[in-house]
């Protein structure tokens, strides 16, 4: 499985290849799935490109996603849309238009509160766990863990040259992850050497241009289409090498 991470925290300013819009993202969307994304994770941003947990703002984006798409979309529920703890649970009380699933970030505080409200509205949880955090001891510890939909391992290590022993210790400290599937990702000139151990180890991926704005070779990447093509190769060839 390789998911599309279409924007992130990114604006206008990291380049127009960015999508903000709800049709900006349901058009990549549909280019990044028609290169072979098998599902959707988005940054639902306000009109002056924010991250935001309004139902408004996330019902926008989720209607035009999935007028192009009918693979599952997932969405943030990052601590910087929503800093405050009790206000961010509910934002997502509050949403009228379901996601498929949500990641949290369980580093941060209130992840295990909004996590069971996720999952009393049936929304599927990605278990955000970041390298460099407590977020592993938390999740081993979380009675929630064997209830979430998957593990998002994720290596905030940006350097090529030590990412890869970072996700193996990331994953070290995970352990068995409450038996829940992992998808290990990570970002900017991290993101490629992480992708291709996720091949080697058989485990779900992510790419986008909310990890990187780079191809492998350096060349800024034109859009999430061209990214998630490029994944798959990468993918592919380290899983038949043998």
């Amino acid at each position: 499985m390789v998911q599309v991470c279409l924007n992130g925290t990114r604006s206008a300013a990291d380049g127009v290849g960015v999508p903000l819009s709800p049709a900006e993202l349901a058009r990549s969307a549909a280019e990044a799935v028609a290169a072979g994304a098998t599902e959707i994770h988005v940054h639902p941003k306000t009109p002056c490109g924010h991250d935001s947990l309004s139902p408004r703002v996330l019902a926008a984006a989720l209607e035009a996603i999935r007028a192009r798409v009918a693979v599952p979309v997932g969405v943030t529920t990052g601590a910087w849309a929503e800093r405050e703890p009790a206000v961010r649970l509910g934002r997502v009380r509050a949403w009228s238009v379901l996601p498929d699933f949500a990641s949290v970030n369980w580093h941060e505080p209130g992840a295990e509160e909004v996590a069971a409200q996720l999952l009393a509205m049936g929304v599927g949880v990605e278990a955000g766990i970041w390298s460099g955090t407590d977020a592993a001891g938390r999740f081993a510890a979380s009675p929630l863990g064997p209830r979430v939909l998957r593990v998002l391992a994720e290596v905030t290590d940006p350097d090529p040259g030590t990412a890869e022993a970072t996700a193996h210790a990331l994953l070290a400290r995970l352990g068995p992850a409450h038996g829940r599937p992992v998808l290990l990702h990570g970002e900017e000139g991290g993101a490629w050497p992480v992708l291709r151990l996720a091949g080697r180890l058989g485990l779900a991926t992510r790419i986008g241009l909310e990890d990187t704005l780079f191809l492998p070779d350096g060349e800024p990447a034109a859009s999430n289409a061209r990214l998630v093509a490029e994944g798959l190769v990468q993918y592919g060839s380290v899983r038949r090498s043998p």
